[in-house]
């Protein structure tokens, strides 16, 4: 296997980690129901994110999101868990393990790592 090298493996991993979420049964409606996700635009933006943190890239600056005001948002409309953010970074980096392996492949997921309990913090000082 090859370590994350550029854009075009961030969009397949992101692509094959979005198809497993919006499938499984313990975050999936968030993403459905709740975020009422719009892939076409999301892989593109999500991509730009993922593409500046291992690559350098500077895209994402572009969309002038915030990930965790974005995420708090959602929080308010159906409570983000725990449970949810350990799913999360299961079936991410499950995703990275299938198709890559590498420093680059390590780093994504020390920072997935970082990004849910980031994002878990937030949302848990942020209750309604």
């Amino acid at each position: 296997m090859q370590d994350i090298e550029n854009r075009a493996d961030i969009d397949l991993l992101m692509k094959e980690f979005y198809e497993k979420a919006l499938a499984d049964d313990k975050i999936g409606y968030l993403f459905t129901e709740v975020a009422k996700l719009d892939l076409e635009h999301h892989l593109p933006v999500i991509g730009d994110f993922w593409e500046s943190l291992l690559l350098g890239a500077r895209n994402y600056q572009r969309h002038g999101r915030n990930p965790l005001q974005v995420h708090g948002e959602l929080h308010q409309k159906s409570p983000l868990k725990f449970e949810h953010f350990e799913r999360w970074l299961e079936l991410f980096n499950d995703c990275i393990d299938r198709s890559f392996e590498g420093e680059r492949a390590d780093f994504a997921k020390q920072r997935a790592g970082m990004i849910a309990n980031r994002m878990l913090s937030f949302v848990s000082s942020n209750r309604s």
